[in-house]
């Protein structure tokens, strides 16, 4: 082999060894300085409080403050924005919904952000939507079943309303297939949080909602009326309770999850150590119960992660398309 080339070889191979040689020490290192933990929904929503979860048991894990901080606004595109734009560097990553990430590049045409944006970590937990009324509402209307409800609103035309956590929201997105299927017209009434949506159903602000599993304990106290849930069978929590499509609505299945993820192009290492120190959440059976509280705990991995979200972007694109829904 010719000796200057032999020499041209060796150099390149020193300066990328230079090069790989402090990433790799640096991965190794993380974290060395606290992390931001960003929720795009406001303290004491759904998200926030799984949230808080994940990050007493990420500080214990990593050794290094694991910080919340509530980016709210906008149905969630400016937290999840922000973590867009972020250095994948591991020291900003998010808790949020699936809708903020599956569902709002495509009703938002103008958006900051798109899925490919994001490195999925960990998918936390999954649950379907209770779809709730108030109870002096339902007594005093007789809607006590989902065919109740379609009979109401077809008689009234837009007097029944509803919340959502925001407009393009999952629970929003519920009650427009709820609309196109049985052919009715409700009123939507956006709130900051499901939190919100669900204290006006409760004070009698609102009629009815698809609340998330917060609403169970509200239920048992007799101030919520379940009157269907929205996946393809029914909970175990609430067994007298039908599916929508038992009550004649179909096809008719909505659920979502709370997850972890960073900026795109986070390396590897960090990934992978982020996923394995949430799924220790498991190891401790009081942070294990705060989030069975929420939903059903999962903790899939980020390749299984990445396949959900590509599986449900098309799918709830495919839903946007057939429903006309867009926000800009």
């Amino acid at each position: 082999m010719n000796k200057r080339v032999l020499n041209v070889g060796v150099a390149v191979a020193m300066g990328l060894a230079c090069v790989a040689g402090p990433a790799s020490a640096q991965n190794s290192n993380w974290p060395n300085k606290p992390v931001r933990l960003i929720v795009p929904f406001p303290a004491g929503s759904f998200t926030d409080t799984v949230a808080r979860v994940i990050s007493e048991r990420l500080t214990r894990s990593l050794g290094q403050p694991v910080v919340v901080e509530n980016k709210a606004g906008a149905n969630g595109l400016i937290g999840v924005g922000e973590v867009a734009r972020s250095a994948p560097d591991g020291y900003t990553v998010m808790v949020t919904n699936s809708s903020s990430v599956t569902i709002n590049p495509h009703l938002y045409k103008k958006g900051t952000y798109k899925v490919k944006d994001f490195a999925p970590v960990t998918l936390v937990l999954e649950a379907p939507f209770i779809l709730v009324t108030n109870p002096d509402w339902s007594k005093k209307n007789t809607v006590a079943t989902v065919p109740d409800l379609v009979r109401y609103a077809s008689q009234h035309p837009g007097k029944i309303s509803y919340g959502s956590a925001g407009p393009g929201n999952i629970a929003h997105l519920s009650f427009a297939m709820l609309n196109n299927r049985a052919k009715i017209n409700t009123t939507h009434v956006p709130y900051k949080s499901s939190a919100q949506a669900q204290m006006a159903v409760i004070s009698g602000e609102l009629d009815t909602t698809f609340d998330t599993w917060s609403a169970l304990p509200q239920i048992k106290a007799g101030k919520l009326k379940p009157i269907a849930v929205s996946a393809s069978q029914r909970m175990t929590q609430l067994p007298d309770v039908p599916t929508v499509e038992e009550a004649g609505i179909k096809p008719f299945q909505a659920t979502f999850w709370i997850g972890l993820l960073a900026p795109a192009g986070t390396p590897s290492a960090i990934v992978q150590k982020l996923d394995a120190a949430t799924r220790g959440v498991l190891e401790e059976e009081k942070a294990k119960a705060a989030l069975g509280q929420q939903g059903d705990v999962v903790m899939i991995g980020p390749d299984d992660f990445a396949k959900r979200i590509e599986k449900e972007e098309a799918s709830w694109n495919a839903v946007i398309q057939r429903e006309n829904l867009t926000l800009d």
